[in-house]
């Protein structure tokens, strides 16, 4: 097989898409150093500055998805979408990829249809318990479906799936051993529980609103809190770096040292935020986004939570919350049930899993 391989690969609109991808693009340069590289994403959506952040070249398209509502957005998308397919289809016979990777979001549909229609070797990886619609479609011509949850079958052709995972940052896989490292990075009390709260890189307004509610009873607990309140709340909340049991970030740099310093965590329950949290292996209570996609967030929270790997807490019953932490807070073996039960979950091959399905396409 040739050296000199041409790796077209489009996901992106999320750190949940876009993550994965340059993982299973920096594995596949460890094994072919002479590799091309192209990605494909949406333009104005973070993936036209994460993906040259980490080295790689980007085309952006034109395309956004449908929303749920009537707007002039959707009134546009037919145009977007033959826009797309026509830009797509002049960035594949440029490049002249030996395969195309589709990690989801908006910009994988035209240029994976396109790769598809020109019988170029085509993986999809769907790192939810619930796909998306652009992975639905791609599943009738994708050639391999890589998941991270059982039962997709019921979505994609069962002979084209594998289950792999989802790709982590490699970082996070010796947590266990940073611990102490963790505590003095962010500078925490070793003889006090730390709580770690996450809501995604943008933030999340409940969460925030939850824990803004709670300084006071986090406080009465004695517990410490590492909280990313994300780049949209940092100015309303910073306030709070005030409080000698509070440190307030706009975005975590070092996700595993913070993963490290944490004995509790409260996080949304995106795909790449659960499968990372297996991996990490303390005890969790998912606060999922009702405002996505099909209400995967809440799928993926409660295939851990069925195997008592974690707390599920809906939006609807935050009024609960204060209840639930403390007993988890003063109940050790319910923690170390929850850690166990969640890391028996994790699957921390997956990108290497998924790059050897790539091989294979590249060696038909």
């Amino acid at each position: 097989m040739k050296q000199s391989i041409n790796i077209l690969i489009s996901g992106g609109g999320t750190g949940g898409h876009i993550y994965p991808a340059i993982a299973i693009a920096n594995e596949i340069k460890l094994r072919y150093p002479d590799a091309n590289f192209l990605f494909v994403g949406a333009k104005d959506k973070m993936e036209m500055e994460k993906v040259p952040q980490a080295g790689y070249e980007i085309k952006g398209l034109w395309i956004s998805g449908i929303q749920r509502k009537l707007t002039v957005d959707n009134l546009s998308f037919p145009f977007k979408m033959l826009s797309s397919l026509r830009n797509a289809s002049k960035i594949i016979r440029k490049f002249k990829p030996d395969v195309a990777i589709g990690t989801g979001g908006f910009a994988s549909g035209p240029t994976l249809i396109v790769a598809n229609s020109k019988g170029i070797p085509t993986l999809i990886q769907e790192q939810n318990s619930y796909p998306g619609i652009t992975n639905k479609l791609l599943s009738k011509k994708a050639n391999k479906i890589c998941v991270a949850y059982d039962n997709l079958d019921r979505f994609f052709p069962a002979d084209k799936i594998v289950k792999t995972g989802n790709p982590v940052r490699q970082d996070l896989l010796s947590v266990h051993t940073k611990i102490e490292e963790g505590k003095s990075f962010f500078k925490v009390d070793k003889t006090k529980q730390t709580i770690l709260v996450l809501g995604g890189s943008l933030g999340a307004r409940k969460i925030n609103q939850l824990v803004e509610e709670n300084l006071e009873f986090f406080k009465n607990q004695e517990v410490q809190v590492i909280w990313q309140c994300g780049k949209l709340y940092f100015e309303e909340y910073k306030k709070y770096n005030e409080l000698e049991n509070v440190q307030v970030h706009q975005f975590l740099n070092r996700m595993d040292l913070a993963y490290a310093a944490s004995d509790i965590i409260i996080s949304r329950a995106g795909a790449s935020s659960v499968s990372e949290l297996c991996i990490v292996g303390k005890p969790v209570i998912f606060i999922p986004s009702p405002n996505v996609a099909e209400d995967h967030q809440t799928k993926n929270a409660k295939s851990i939570a069925d195997k008592h790997g974690a707390i599920l807490l809906k939006e609807s019953e935050l009024e609960t919350f204060p209840i639930i932490f403390e007993t988890l807070l003063k109940d050790k073996g319910k923690q170390e049930h929850l850690s166990e039960n969640i890391n028996e979950l994790a699957l921390p091959g997956a990108t290497t899993d998924i790059v050897n399905e790539v091989e294979k396409l590249l060696k038909k």
